[in-house]
């Protein structure tokens, strides 16, 4: 199995913490080893043939620091000249793999999310890989805990085949409350997880018929010598990237694919996509609290806040559903309930020139 890692986020609702250089992926938002290196860690027990990290010009130096520790597996670090999102990465991946082993196996996942039961995650994989040996596109679906508006979902036909994989009805993007209670009755719904496992050649057909300009593109990429000397292609990938589309793999292939199929898995995932995350990583206290601070906390009469410092001593009186992040040039303070418009601190910043603090 050949291992793609999709690392090129910008992690903008991590701000204060994630910066543009250092994003959520490349740092540690419980205080041990960063996203990155935990991702890494948790596929070495698949025993992979090679791991793929696809990331940014800004990003590769100390992504290739950080994996330096794990070279015992082949590790290859592919800079993207600029974004364009996931259909591109994993479509150069796809080629990339396919001109050494055509029919080897891709496990795609980001560098970002988390996963508490690695053992069904594994156990998962297994099932999922012998659905994409046969040719079918599979993705893990999380099997919802909660009616969640913050995730898209994955519809299956689950009536004749016993326990899956499932062929996949449809995708549904991020539905309003009412239509998530709905899902979670009905029991064939499932959280969009971004993992995805199929064979090299079979991605890159199906691209082929869905997304052929792009494919057209990656397809002129040549090799020459040794395919995994990557830094050969460095020119090649920038001329590619000059002028293809963005655009993402669930939108470009896998909403359009008659080969789609679901595999359920209950895993402890989250997407670690806002500060409001946390509860998910960390287990809060008695009071509902999650608290990441080497310097310490005192709470009077505090409930339900998401405290994270370096090493400054936090406080908090009287006050309940707060985010709180220091950092040594930033302080965020955020009402849990709007951690998604964090990203918006970020674009204000920049557009008023303030890039020092990004």
């Amino acid at each position: 199995m050949y291992i793609v890692i999709l690392a090129g986020g910008s992690g903008t609702r991590f701000w204060p913490l994630s910066r543009t250089a250092r994003p959520k992926q490349l740092i540690s938002i419980t205080g041990e080893s960063s996203m990155l290196q935990r991702t890494v860690e948790r596929v070495l027990p698949l025993k992979p043939k090679r791991i793929l990290v696809i990331t940014s010009l800004l990003q590769a130096e100390e992504s290739e620091r950080q994996l330096i520790p794990y070279r015992k597996v082949p590790i290859d670090i592919i800079a993207e000249p600029v974004a364009r999102n996931t259909a591109s990465a994993i479509g150069l991946a796809a080629v990339i793999i396919a001109a050494h082993d055509p029919t080897g196996i891709m496990l795609v996942l980001p560098a970002d999310h988390f996963i508490k039961d690695e053992e069904a995650f594994s156990d998962a994989l297994i099932h999922a890989g012998h659905a994409a040996k046969n040719g079918y596109l599979v993705t893990l679906g999380i099997i919802p805990s909660r009616p969640e508006t913050g995730y898209g979902y994955i519809e299956a036909d689950m009536d004749l085949r016993g326990e899956g994989p499932f062929p996949v009805r449809r995708f549904v993007e991020k539905p309003p409350i009412e239509d998530a209670i709905r899902y979670l009755e009905e029991g064939n719904f499932f959280w969009n997880s971004g993992l995805f496992v199929w064979r090299a050649d079979t991605i890159l057909n199906e691209m082929e018929s869905f997304l052929p300009a792009l494919h057209k593109k990656l397809s002129g990429i040549s090799f020459t010598g040794d395919v995994w000397e990557l830094s050969d292609l460095d020119e090649q990938i920038v001329t590619v990237y000059k002028d293809i589309e963005s655009i993402s793999i669930d939108y470009g292939v896998m909403e359009k694919s008659s080969r789609v199929q679901v595999v359920p898995v209950e895993m402890g995932w989250s997407d670690v996509g806002s500060w409001n995350s946390l509860p998910d990583v960390v287990e809060p206290d008695s009071n509902g609290t999650v608290c990441i601070n080497a310097g310490g906390h005192v709470a009077i009469d505090s409930t339900d806040c998401l405290i994270y410092s370096d090493n400054r001593m936090v406080a908090t009186v009287g006050v309940s559903n707060l985010v709180i992040v220091s950092t040594p040039d930033a302080i965020l303070v955020c009402d849990r309930d709007r951690c998604q418009d964090v990203k918006k601190i970020v674009e204000q910043l920049q557009a008023t020139g303030k890039t020092a603090f990004l």
